[in-house]
């Protein structure tokens, strides 16, 4: 299943143009669309009806009762349960074959590679300093502002 449409803002990948214009409105902060059961608000109808999956009980969890706004969804918070880690790293399989790094979702073994590249694409614009993960640049951002 390739995925040749490329997000510049999150390097997040889609199959069509359409899903990659309809993901971009996540990054303009632009909430247009609002749950008429709890006031949420949603850049877009897809994320609004996926929302209201939520509300119908469609995707429950057998387990602990919390609701998910598609199957997708549903499948990967079961893993929180059964402990299962199916995505793993193959550089850490490679170097060690008894104990790989494995992973509950495919963003999460993605998220690790950059381990192993080295590569920091998160970037303060307030400083020079480069991070792995948005949510370290995000933390550090707040830290940084302060300061400046």
């Amino acid at each position: 299943m390739t995925r040749p449409c490329l997000c510049t803002v999150c390097n997040k990948r889609f199959r069509s143009r359409k899903s990659l214009d309809c993901h971009k409105l996540t990054h303009s902060g632009d909430k247009l669309y609002s749950c008429s059961q709890c006031q949420k608000r949603f850049p877009n109808q897809q994320c609004l009806r996926k929302h209201m999956n939520a509300h119908s009980s469609k995707y429950k969890c057998t387990e602990c009762g919390k609701c998910f706004g598609s199957n997708h969804d549903l499948i990967r918070h079961r893993r929180v349960h059964t402990g299962e880690k199916p995505f793993e790293c193959s550089v850490c399989s490679n170097v060690c074959s008894e104990c790989p790094k494995c992973f509950c979702t495919a963003a999460e073994v993605r998220q690790h590679h950059s381990v192993h590249l080295d590569y920091k694409q998160f970037c303060c614009s307030l400083c020079d300093k480069s991070f792995r993960r948005k949510e370290s640049v995000k933390e550090h951002f707040k830290k940084c502002s302060v300061s400046v």
